[in-house]
């Protein structure tokens, strides 16, 4: 799937046309499958512009996987997406308590909510060589996502 997708670049925030390019969707699919999946959260901005950072480009090439490459019905990829939550959930659990996930990504950088920011991190293209590497970047995404629902609640 990911293969004939161009990289993600080295940016925090993404406009909806550049996640539309980015993930091989149109825009007006994305902003129906913010209805559907709650973990899709873009932050909106003037005008209910919306800006997308890294971590939710992920999960709609995920999403997109999971619809159109292994063919889920949405109702079907939500689910497998909340499986994939509570396994994760379940991995982290270590003598009946969480284990607390630091805030500072893989890639050395904090998330933030700061759209003004100028700030462009160099991140290295996605490449998943292994099931392994696909693994540890879909247990960050889920990782991200709870932080992010957290938040919201």
């Amino acid at each position: 799937m990911e293969k004939s997708l161009p990289s993600i670049p080295a940016k925090r925030y993404f406009t909806i046309g550049e996640v539309s390019e980015l993930c091989g969707v149109k825009p007006h699919v994305l902003r129906y499958w913010e209805q559907e999946f709650t973990q899709l959260r873009p932050m909106k901005r003037r005008g209910n512009r919306r800006y997308y950072q890294r971590h939710e480009v992920l999960m709609i090439r995920r999403i997109r996987d999971l619809l159109y490459d292994q063919g889920f019905t949405i109702t079907g990829a939500r689910n497998k997406l909340q499986e994939l939550v509570q396994s994760e959930r379940e991995r982290r659990r270590v003598g009946g308590e969480l284990i607390d996930v630091d805030l500072v990504d893989d890639d050395g950088f904090e998330d933030d909510l700061d759209v003004d920011s100028d700030d462009a991190h160099e991140l290295p293209p996605l490449a998943l060589s292994s099931s392994e590497e696909a693994l540890q970047t879909l247990r960050k995404e889920l990782t991200q996502i709870r932080d992010l629902l957290t938040e919201l609640h």
